[in-house]
């Protein structure tokens, strides 16, 4: 599958099994992330990987601020579960650095184009995964749980592995819809 190919069928899968990436593809998907869009050359990420018991660990801190939150024992116990979802969990965190010409949400959208890098470097190589955020990104205490200074910000958490169904193709847009030519 081409680079184009791969832009225009982009979708993501949120059953995923053993294996995930390990060694060279989990370099390329790392590296594809470096590749991301970097005004001022800052290099505002940081990847965080969570497997096998790590991911018991992530849960934890996810159910704690559940738990924190005041959430129905219900959702506490799923927070605790979603790190496990995937056979690898990478949380993709924004380092913001203090910069006169590059503001925060700049460093922030960067990181994010990171972790679609990695996804697609993933799904290239025959992997796929899923973009999972919610209120979980914003959680001061989870930052902490994650080591995060308080100027940083999650952007995501990216669940990797071998998919474990087809996912169904999305639908076509027109992008008419969606374009507007400034007169």
């Amino acid at each position: 599958m081409n680079a184009l190919e791969l832009l225009l069928n982009r979708h993501s899968c949120p059953r995923l099994a053993e294996p995930a990436p390990a060694g060279e593809q989990l370099d390329t998907i790392f590296k594809a992330g470096l590749r991301a869009p970097d005004h001022a050359t800052l290099t505002p990420w940081e990847f965080i990987v969570f497997t096998g018991e790590q991911r018991d660990r992530l849960g934890e801190i996810l159910a704690a601020a559940a738990e924190a939150r005041g959430e129905a024992p219900e959702a506490v116990d799923k927070a605790r579960k979603a790190p496990l979802r995937a056979p690898m969990v990478i949380a993709v965190a924004a380092k913001v650095k203090p910069h006169d010409k590059v503001p925060a949400l700049e460093q922030q959208l960067s990181a994010g184009c990171a972790l679609m890098a990695m996804q697609m470097a993933a799904q290239a190589q025959g992997f796929n995964g899923i973009w999972r955020s919610g209120w979980f990104i914003f959680d001061r205490s989870i930052h902490d749980g994650l080591g995060l200074d308080e100027q940083d910000q999650l952007v995501g958490f990216l669940y990797l592995g071998t998919p474990l169904v087809e996912v169904r193709k999305l639908p076509e847009r027109d992008p008419a819809q969606f374009v507007r030519y400034f007169e």
